[in-house]
């Protein structure tokens, strides 16, 4: 019997952003990989940092059924939130297309809810709160079409690792190595549990390198990490300030829940605008990969 053949999807937390090991980046999904695989050609990489739901569905994807993969990890939309274009809609039937295509052919997904960039760096509530309703609406999504299609969800959206310093670099949105460790041990007890066959130990969750001093991290936010959030969210600004008045005055109006109540809504509607899967198409998906 083969291997478990594992493919990664996703943006820069996939790619390993935050747990550097002198060659470059590693990750969670690097980490889980050897909890899962026996030798290291059975664990492809495909995120890139920066992707987008768009990226993943048009890019990635194709290359990963290529791969014939028996479990895929599918994270993200994050940067889908920090862009003046996110559309929940967009987002979710893009999502869909991605969860569609696996189920079709036989791939258990692995899938991780997020908590909002927003909350994670420290932004003031007018500007963190609007960020924080399109991650919200984005991880009903992601919970939505995991119960949908029968995927593995891991839920990191809340919780105390999210407030652990120790948990994250310095940038605020990335895990540190601990943090990358601590979503591959979840992640790999609950592919064990939904059946997948391990073929090496579960990750540790003792980090392998010192941390960052704290000069190093500040370094990093002025150079590279400064440059890092404005290729992410420099078309957001302008945008931003704008929801941002709208919250404020929302605010002094006391109507702030008609806000929360219109992301609700919208979240509704775009997955009640998916078409219509096949009964037990994600159980079958499992049940193939398991």
């Amino acid at each position: 019997m083969r291997p478990v053949r594992f493919v990664a999807l996703g943006d820069s937390l996939t790619e390993g952003v935050g747990d550097p090991t002198g060659r470059g980046w590693r990750g969670w999904a690097a980490l889980l990989a050897g909890g899962l695989v026996e030798r290291p050609a059975d664990f492809t990489n495909l995120a890139v940092s920066g992707a987008q739901t768009g990226d993943v569905l048009e890019r990635q994807l194709p290359a990963a059924l290529a791969l014939r993969p028996d479990v895929a990890s599918v994270v993200v939309g994050v940067n889908d939130t920090l862009r003046a274009t996110f559309d929940i809609r967009t987002v979710a039937a893009r999502l869909d297309a991605v969860h569609a295509a696996f189920a079709g052919s036989g791939t258990l997904v692995l899938t991780v809810c997020l908590p909002d960039p927003g909350t994670m760096m420290g932004l003031p509530g007018a500007l963190a709160d609007p960020l924080a309703r399109r991650q919200r609406a984005v991880n009903t999504v992601v919970h939505a079409l995991s119960e949908r299609y029968g995927a593995v969800h891991l839920h990191a959206a809340d919780g105390d690792w999210t407030t652990d310093r120790a948990m994250w670099s310095a940038d605020r949105m990335h895990p540190s190595e601990r943090g990358h460790r601590q979503l591959a041990l979840r992640s790999h007890a609950l592919l064990t549990a939904a059946g997948v066959r391990a073929g090496g130990p579960a990750p540790s969750a003792e980090p392998e390198f010192p941390p960052p001093t704290r000069s190093a991290g500040l370094w990093w936010l002025a150079t590279a990490g400064t440059a890092w959030v404005v290729r992410r969210c420099g078309d957001l600004l302008p945008q931003l300030l704008r929801l941002a008045v709208d919250e404020l005055r929302h605010r002094v109006r006391g109507t702030s829940a008609r806000l929360d109540l219109r992301a609700s809504q919208a979240c509704a509607a775009a997955l009640a605008a998916l078409p219509r899967v096949g009964v037990g198409a994600g159980d079958t998906a499992e049940a193939e990969a398991a």
